[in-house]
């Protein structure tokens, strides 16, 4: 794929959250008890939420970002043939306030701030969930802005969250970069006038056939940060 990215016109690197800074599978881990594959429904659980998210806005039923995490596990578990009461989901669901970073996080996002590019987070979490990601992928310190789709209850990809995010960080969308680990995403951001940038975290991934391809594709912060030489 053409790589079409100018770090030149970049003043802000935004980036995603949950997928994209912390690892979704490590959510396994409240499972390990209760299913015989926890890493397989975590990714069903995953999977659900982000389907949910990407209707809800069309259906007019904004939901948290953590409600949609509860609702996915409930369904991923009774898949699983487990029909837990809302105490005990709402417990595991908060394995989401302590996710596992992805590697290089921590260090990426301090050469981007160190480097001035005000590393901010857009994402569909609400703000308790962005505030923990935070504290837990060692950011706090690092991250400019934490932009939530509940600010203004509109989830990925709807354009209009992604322009929220680009004024909340003081540059117009065309001098920020947009970096995710999902092709939706990518293609969300570069909807609303952003520089898509693919954090791509697994080997054999395919684009899809579908939208445009992203502005750079790489494969660790520590490429990204090389590429805008932070």
């Amino acid at each position: 794929m053409a790589d079409s990215f100018d770090a030149d016109r970049v003043e802000t690197v935004m980036f995603d959250s949950f997928g994209t800074l912390v690892d979704t599978t490590s959510a396994s881990r409240v499972l390990e008890d209760l299913v015989e594959e926890p890493e397989a429904v975590a990714r069903r659980w995953r999977s659900n939420a982000l389907t949910y998210s990407l209707v809800a806005d069309d259906l007019d039923r904004y939901e948290t970002y953590f409600e949609l995490h509860r609702l996915g596990l409930r369904d991923a578990l009774l898949a699983e043939g487990l029909d837990l009461d809302d105490e005990r989901l709402h417990e595991l669901t908060m394995v989401y306030h302590d996710l596992d970073p992805v590697e290089g996080v921590a260090e990426g996002i301090r050469r981007l701030d160190e480097a001035g590019y005000r590393p901010s987070v857009c994402s569909n979490g609400n703000p308790e969930m962005l505030e923990a990601l935070a504290e837990s992928a060692g950011i706090a310190d690092s991250v400019a802005e934490l932009v939530s789709a509940h600010e203004i209850r509109r989830l990925k990809p709807a354009r209009d969250l992604y322009e929220h995010a680009a004024a909340r960080v003081g540059s117009p969308p065309g001098r920020v970069a947009h970096v995710t680990a999902h092709w939706v995403d990518v293609q969300g951001g570069m909807n609303a006038g952003m520089q898509g940038v693919h954090l791509q975290r697994e080997e054999g991934g395919e684009w899809p056939s579908f939208g445009p391809g992203p502005t750079l594709t790489v494969d660790s912060f520590e490429e990204l940060c090389d590429r805008l030489g932070a």
